[in-house]
């Protein structure tokens, strides 16, 4: 008997979704970094250069190799549970503004008669993301993250999921077409346009460097907006002049998610033109089921 999902479908308004990468978009560094590998004795940069030269030597994934370390370097220090990485989560730093990014923009697309959804893809792990304030209050539809299989005692044993820079862009179309569950294989499935949920051209993409480039050239390909985000404490933007150079991204701006900063205008005028533009599509797909039903009366009227 095959399983049955829930999925979304076409909604009365407008949905425009958002996505976001996490670490160094939403925290000024890895989430790994900021507590786990300190306490497994660990200096942050060798911790990563052991973690890379495992993926090398190994033609391994980079984020299975971090993973098999995680677990591997927590054996005698403590128990790799949800709760311990839940914890982690919750004490990560979180660039300004951004625990009230979410609701606010929400709050935003309400008054404009459209629907906001956040959406979380990245390659740092589940367990620790569901530990923020924000997945805590559920400001998250889908949290797509690498995250770990649990064993009956609970302690973290084998990867679950392994997210990177390429396998990323695979949410963008299930979040295009509804269907979130990532085992539904439904996101194969052929949509007729009018019935696309999300069009790309009202995704938003956020992200900080290279291996978002994937997704943001997926969505800026298909008439969405890429966005490239900067510590605004550094003030480096090699990267997003990069990214923009290589028509990666159509805009860029400080990760301050504070109300009247750039990324907040941006994102808000991104949000008025999408009102406008589906009013247009609107009167679009009623001029063409006009012109359908007319022609199928007499194929041969015109």
């Amino acid at each position: 008997m095959s399983q049955k999902y829930e999925r979304k479908h076409k909604e009365d308004k407008p949905v425009v979704a958002i996505c976001y990468d996490f670490d160094k978009t939403l925290s000024p560094d890895d989430m790994q970094a900021q507590g786990y590998i300190q306490d497994v004795d660990y200096d942050v940069q060798k911790f990563w250069e052991e973690s890379n030269k495992l993926a090398k030597e190994n033609d391994m994934d980079t984020n299975l190799a971090y993973m098999y370390k995680m677990v591997e370097e927590a054996e005698g220090n403590f128990i790799l549970n949800k709760e311990e990485l839940a914890k982690y989560g919750s004490k990560v730093n979180l660039f300004p503004g951004v625990k009230e990014w979410f609701g606010r923009i929400k709050e935003y697309g309400r008054q404009k008669h459209v629907i906001i959804e956040h959406y979380i893809i990245s390659s740092g792990l589940k367990e620790m993301i569901e530990g923020t304030e924000m997945a805590k209050n559920h400001e998250f539809e889908k949290i797509y993250a690498s995250s770990f299989f649990f064993n009956n005692r609970g302690v973290a044993k084998w990867p679950a999921q392994a997210i990177n820079y390429t396998n990323k862009t695979q949410f963008l179309f299930r979040i295009e077409k509804g269907i979130l569950d990532v085992n539904d294989t439904g996101v194969n499935e052929y949509f007729k346009p009018e019935d696309i949920r999300v069009p790309f051209r009202n995704i938003i993409y956020i992200g900080d460097s290279d291996t978002d480039i994937p997704c943001m050239k997926l969505v800026n390909t298909n008439g969405g907006h890429s966005i490239g985000v900067f510590d605004p404490d550094e003030k480096c933007k090699d990267k997003v002049y990069s990214m923009m150079r290589a028509n990666r991204i159509k805009y860029f701006a400080p990760a301050d998610y504070r109300e009247n900063s750039q990324l907040d205008t941006l994102v808000k005028s991104i949000i008025d033109k999408t009102v406008t533009y589906e009013t247009l599509e609107k009167y679009y797909e009623e001029n063409k089921r006009e012109m359908e039903d007319y022609l199928t009366i007499d194929p041969h009227r015109l």
